[in-house]
């Protein structure tokens, strides 16, 4: 079997991940990918809901949408995305995506290069498969992805998390912080889509909150969607002159450049830690049911808070103990002494160098 690199593709098609924290996760490889084929010319396709992450990267040519939801929904919507990326004349598939669906799609579109995992039961519909060592599945989600890549012989690139936005969504954020007048900025992430075990009570944000709007003059950003406003809106209530309830009220775009002019952030583990990750803000990540090893944000900005109990982690959605003890063990004190001692390393006034004022 040829090595991808071996290969000179005119058109790849890279298959993104699902979720904002998957995709993040990927960017070191979609940048690998870019590295090796400079010449190429590169498309991702994505769900809609994480087309902004990489709308405005260099490392791709352009983001073409898989709208399962439109057009693209049920036997006959795969089939119409096959029979349109067919028309695109792929040469190429990479699919970081493990699904038995992206090896379908990249085989309806006639992609005659198709290289990924050999998971989901997928392998005979790959021309080039890659069983999983079992040493990648002890690592971070970060060299998974880049492990693929390397694996099928392209050259690995660097390590790191990638996240570039659109400079006028990075100009509007910093308008809107600057109207407010913000000098401590702090966002506050009370959401995850995977279930209550990894969510902080929304109590416990909402009493930090209080404290940090006190003792630091703090504005309070409250990220999250539309099913995180009964969240927000608690929080908003401990201190209403200081929070600023964004929950379901921006576009990912928006709350990435936001993210990016906080001076700390608070978050469980989900899709926006990620995002915080990637543009180095300072950050606490709370973990309860899940694996800060492997889906821990990728940086060293980050202060890691998890109890160490037998029945961790469990990657339970729910506590199967019903005593959910991973999340109620961290009391608000613990995380306001983490923030307050990111503050005060960076100094407690002004933004984030990435979102722009001092």
């Amino acid at each position: 079997m040829k090595r991808l690199i071996e290969y000179r593709p005119r058109k790849i098609l890279i298959r993104s991940t699902n979720w904002v924290g998957d995709a993040i996760m990927t960017t070191p490889a979609v940048r690998t990918i870019r590295e090796n084929f400079p010449e190429a010319r590169i498309s991702i396709l994505a769900y809609p809901w994480v087309a902004d992450i990489f709308a405005a990267s260099p490392h791709v040519d352009e983001v073409l949408l898989y709208d399962k939801k439109g057009r693209h929904h049920g036997l006959y919507g795969l089939w119409q995305l096959g029979r349109e990326l067919r028309e695109l004349r792929f040469d190429m598939a990479i699919l970081l995506q493990n699904a038995f669906e992206a090896a379908v799609i990249a085989a309806l579109a006639g992609i005659p290069v198709r290289a990924g995992y050999r998971r989901d039961g997928r392998g005979l519909l790959l021309t080039h498969g890659v069983t999983i060592r079992p040493a990648v599945r002890q690592l971070h989600q970060v060299h998974y992805y880049q492990g693929l890549l390397a694996d099928l012989g392209l050259r690995r690139g660097v390590d790191e998390l990638f996240l570039q936005l659109a400079p006028e969504t990075t100009r509007w954020a910093r308008d809107f912080l600057r109207s407010r007048q913000a000098a401590v900025v702090v966002g506050l992430n009370p959401g995850a889509a995977y279930g209550p075990a990894k969510k902080w009570p929304a109590e416990r944000y909402a009493a930090l909150a209080g404290r940090l709007s006190r003792e630091y003059g703090a504005t309070l950003l409250v990220f999250g969607t539309a099913a995180d406003q009964e969240a927000a809106a608690l929080i908003k209530a401990e201190a209403p002159e200081r929070v600023v309830d964004l929950a379901g009220k921006t576009t990912l775009a928006e709350a990435m450049a936001l993210i990016g002019c906080c001076d700390a952030f608070v978050t469980n583990d989900s899709g926006l830690m990620h995002v915080a990750a990637a543009q180095r803000v300072a950050l606490v990540a709370i973990f309860g049911s899940t694996d800060e090893v492997a889906t821990g944000p990728f940086c060293d900005t980050a202060v890691i808070l998890k109890k160490s109990l037998p029945c961790s982690p469990c990657f339970k959605t729910h506590c199967r103990l019903g005593h959910y003890q991973c999340m109620l063990g961290i009391e608000v004190e613990e995380v306001f002494a983490a923030v307050a001692g990111l503050l005060a390393k960076k100094g407690r006034g002004g933004f984030h160098a990435a979102g722009g004022l001092s």
